[in-house]
Formats: structure tokens, sequence, C-alpha cells
């Protein structure tokens, strides 16, 4: 089976404990002889996940030292380190917490970060944040919510860059760009979810996920699609941020549209995931929007105090551009086009 990265949901829950510490890289390995094997242990961790996981980072510094490439997940309600990287810098322990993941709710450890800044914005502030292996978040930390609200997000998949800059009021009556596709969503738990979007005649609800690779899709959703396509689906494993498995079917969709954007057919994983709980969206037909569909436009951004998504379309949309499958046997999606 293929292994996937999966989507993070942190929720505020009530503490429950404390957690532990690590060391500091800022110090000179040969005052302290356990500081060799930290670092080695950190800079392998970051080789090996460098040949593993391709996503996009942006750049962020820790108090002052950094920066470190941490991912952006729109789904994760807060900000993320590894054990690693608040070992290297001897973070404090905060309280543990209730972690809602792909795969359920577990406690995990937190640390506190101080003086957190996303470099292209420099805006300092202290987080209290779960700490999990590097290897199942995919780098050595990710930006959620909480650091992102009053931000705007723009990735852009032609120069394969992300960066994260100040939101400004919008102007509703600027008239778009040609190439552009605007869609207002919905602030939930401080998420984006669009309800301008329909499969077929059939209403959905999408959540924008840029912390997963792939777009994940509910029971109410699979009903609605042809049991012969559900029979070409291929089995799956998730792994989860916090290294538990679940397991999913995986096929493409046609016709789905979300706004004035309408995709071809858009690869999607199949599966009752705590995250569909944790959104109100059991019983309705709903999509967790992942990077797989994502990547078939030139550039997304991502307005979280406008509560917009801005589209852009690739230069021909005519030309194949396909975001992949990740699955062998899977075809991947064609590109989306406005109306």
């Amino acid at each position: 089976m293929t292994k996937l990265r999966a989507l993070l949901l942190l929720p505020l829950l009530l503490p429950l404990g404390a957690a532990a510490g690590g060391h500091d890289l800022g110090r000179h390995p040969s005052q302290d002889p356990d500081m060799i094997e930290t670092e080695n242990m950190v800079e392998g961790t970051l080789l090996a996940l460098g040949q593993l996981d391709k996503r996009l980072t942006v750049p962020v510094v820790v108090g002052k030292k950094g920066p470190y490439n941490f991912i952006i997940d729109t789904g994760a309600e807060r900000t993320v380190v590894s054990r690693e990287l608040a070992g290297s810098l001897r973070l404090n322990a905060g309280n543990p917490v209730l972690l809602t993941s792909m795969t359920g709710v577990s406690t995990v450890n937190t640390v506190i970060v101080p003086d957190l800044s996303i470099e292209s914005i420099g805006q300092l502030h202290t987080v209290i944040a779960p700490a999990l292996g590097a290897r199942d978040l995919g780098a050595v930390g990710l930006l959620g919510i909480d650091t992102l609200s009053k931000h705007q997000v723009s990735i852009d998949f032609t120069t394969g860059h992300m960066t994260v800059r100040p939101s400004s009021k919008r102007d509703r009556n600027r008239p778009y760009k040609r190439d552009e596709i605007v869609v207002t969503a919905k602030s939930l738990f401080g998420q984006l979810i669009v309800t301008d979007a329909y499969y077929g005649n059939s209403r959905i609800q999408v959540v924008l996920d840029t912390g997963s690779q792939v777009t994940m899709g509910n029971s109410p959703l699979r009903k609605l699609i042809s049991r012969n396509r559900m029979k070409e689906a291929v089995p799956i494993s998730l792994t989860s941020v916090t290294g538990e498995k679940a397991q999913a079917d995986y096929t493409v969709v046609p016709d789905i549209r979300v706004g004035r954007l309408a995709f071809g057919i858009m690869p999607v994983a199949f599966a009752d995931v705590a995250p569909f709980e944790r959104f109100g969206l059991t019983k309705r037909p709903a999509l967790l929007l992942g990077m797989d569909a994502l990547r078939s436009f030139a550039k997304v951004d991502i307005d979280f105090p406008n509560r917009q998504v801005r589209f852009t379309m690739p230069k021909d949309v005519r030309h194949e551009r396909t975001t992949g499958s990740l699955i062998p046997g899977v075809e991947g999606a064609s590109p989306g086009r406005g109306y």
C-alpha cells in the first residue's frame, strides 16, 4: 500500500499535564557531549525529510534562531513543532492537549514556543504547540490557523514558492482578472469552508487544507458516487501526524465544482476520518481539499480575514496540466476551468 501524509486538525481542548524539554543547538558541541548526538539526530532527520517530502514551506524564526522551514496547514487550528526542533531549542514544557488527527483523538505533549515569527511578516508571538515526530509531520514544524488567521497565504505552483503576508481590506467591487476565479467562504474554527460547491447537482461542503497531500471525501459523498467508479477504487494506507494509520479507498471523481470553478476529474480518498466529525460534516457530502487538487492551478491565494480564495488559472487551460495521482493505476486530476 502507498503511504500518504494526513491532514492535521488541532482543536483547543483542556490541558492535562506537562511535557519534556531538550538540548540547544546554539551551543558548541564541544561544550556538551550530548549535543553531538542531538545535532546529528536533527540534521539526519532533516536530510531524510528532504528526500521524503516535497511540500512547499515558509521560513520561520523562533527567537533569534532559524529560519526553519515550516509547512503551512490551513486545516490545522494550531501551530505544531517537531520534537526534534523542540529539543534542539530547549523549549519549555507546556500542558498536554487532546489532538484530533486523521486517525482519531489522542493526548500529546506540548512545548512553549516564544517569539515565533514568519520571516516575511516579522510579527512575534508565543504559541503553545503540540510536539510531534518530524517524520510523521513531514517537516520540522507546521503553521496552523492560530498563526495564519490575520494573514493571506499565497501558493505559487509555477515558481514553487509559498508566502505569507498581511491581509488588507478587499474592494468587493474591484473587477477580477481574466485568469482569476474568486470563491467566498465561511469561517468555522478559523478554517475556510466553501458552501457554494457541488458534485453534479448535489451541494457539497469543501474545507481548504494545504497540510494534506491528498483530498479526502466522507461517506455521504461516497454514496453519491456510482458503484462502478467505487469498484475501481484503490485501497491505500494513510499515516497521520501521530504515526497511526487509517485505511481509505482512492479513486477519481468527475464533475466537482467549487464556486465558478469546475474540475474535470479529481482524485479523492474516501474515509470517515475524525476531522469530518470535528467540522460537523458527517451527514452532508463533504471534501477536505488537499494539495493534489490545488496543484491544478498556477497560483492559489487564501485570504483568511476576507474569507476569500483566489484561483489563478494556468496560462493555457487547454494544456494537459494534471495534479498527478499519488497512487499507481489511478489517473491524475484534470485541470480546473472557469465558467
